[in-house]
């Protein structure tokens, strides 16, 4: 078994984590009982240092990393695969390795993890014609799987549905309570109405809805004046600017807070701290953000427009909305703050995320579909 991967532990997006829950996944079991295979497994990262691995998902002896050296990692990967039955592509753009082994050995099997935007956009003829006859697809949700089959017609039958999950090494709540020194930290008071939004922040990707949650709030601030709306993910220098701008735009400067990057060791805790998470993007493939968020025990609502729907379960784990209709998000927003977050609400969040998107799931599903060549089932 052979995982070719871009970036997995020197960055923290939502594909690097499928890469990372997927790693562990392969090496613990080292391809177990179910997989045809000699056990053998091995991980290559094309951008990766060799020393960014993470140990608690991979060994030593089953990673290397190529600090972004095409050359050598394409010469590796064909070696590599050579000796394997079966390898997965963690991204498109890593196609053209697949193109090439098969030259050499038509019967390896080739299994490419389609995510998002990346498979749903405009594709080269090479591409799409060598995913039609060559390719098993796991799309991480039924609208990638659904716009690869519309999109680029490929044979229903090539594609499976494989959600994400949580990461085995996300910290879980055992109680649900606002913690007391992020609240001191942000100047906050227990009982003021707190949204979050955690999301990379980036000019080339403007489709998350934060800045349309901007601006609902003066609609919202007149019901619930003490509101905070706290915005927080990596941000390039031209969507900061923007960001401040639309902030000052509405007055907004004391309402709205913009934080950085929030570590992994206190990502949990904005969730709890935050009444509702709310990210009405139009292009999730998928949003393990949400997730997070809900096995946390925090209401999320997100937009009904693309992946989101199958991480909150089609509006069973969250709420769903029209991220285009500003007074839908204002009013959603409004019915969901008259109604105060109750723990035992927040524990049968949580317990439902976790009955639908455990590792111990993904794992099982990921080693069935390994088990069926070409697998046509739904998971």
């Amino acid at each position: 078994m052979l995982l070719l991967t871009l970036k997995t532990f020197s960055l923290t997006g939502g594909i690097e984590k499928v890469s990372k829950i997927l790693t562990k996944v392969l090496n613990d079991n080292n391809l177990g009982d179910k997989v045809e295979s000699n056990r053998s497994f091995k991980m290559l990262s094309l951008c990766d240092k060799t020393s960014d691995l993470d140990l608690r998902y991979c060994a030593a002896e089953n990673f290397l990393g190529f600090e972004s050296n095409k050359l050598r990692f394409t010469i590796m990967a064909f070696r590599e695969a050579l000796t394997c039955e079966t390898i997965i592509l963690s991204h498109i753009n890593l196609l053209i390795i697949a193109v090439l082994i098969k030259q050499f050995s038509p019967k390896k099997r080739i299994i490419l993890i389609a995510h998002g935007i990346e498979v749903w956009r405009d594709l080269s003829k090479w591409k799409t014609n060598f995913l039609r006859k060559q390719v098993e697809i796991w799309a991480v949700s039924n609208f990638t799987a659904k716009a690869l089959i519309e999109n680029h017609h490929i044979d229903k039958k090539s594609i499976v549905v494989l959600n994400n999950c949580l990461d085995p090494f996300f910290k879980l709540p055992t109680t649900f309570e606002k913690p007391t020194y992020l609240l001191k930290r942000h100047l906050l008071e227990k009982q003021q109405p707190v949204l979050l939004t955690v999301s990379r922040l980036s000019s080339d990707e403007l489709y998350k809805g934060y800045d349309l949650i901007i601006e609902s709030l003066k609609n919202i601030l007149p019901t619930f004046p003490d509101l905070k709306y706290v915005l927080a993910g990596k941000c390039d220098v031209k969507e900061k600017k923007r960001i401040l701008t639309l902030i000052k735009k509405n007055e907004l400067q004391e309402q709205v807070l913009l934080l950085d990057f929030i570590s992994d060791d206190e990502l949990a805790d904005y969730f709890l701290l935050a009444d509702l998470f709310i990210m009405p993007s139009k292009k999730e493939g998928f949003g393990i953000v949400f997730i997070e968020a809900a096995a946390c025990g925090c209401t999320v609502m997100a937009g009904n427009q693309d992946g989101s729907t199958d991480a909150l379960l089609n509006g069973d784990l969250g709420i769903l909305i029209n991220p285009a209709d500003l007074s839908e998000m204002e009013a959603s927003i409004l019915k969901f703050l008259k109604n105060k977050k109750k723990e035992a609400n927040a524990k049968m969040i949580q317990d439902k995320c976790i009955d639908h998107f455990s590792y111990t799931i993904y794992k099982n599903n990921v080693l069935e579909l390994l088990s069926k060549k070409h697998a046509s089932l739904h998971l």
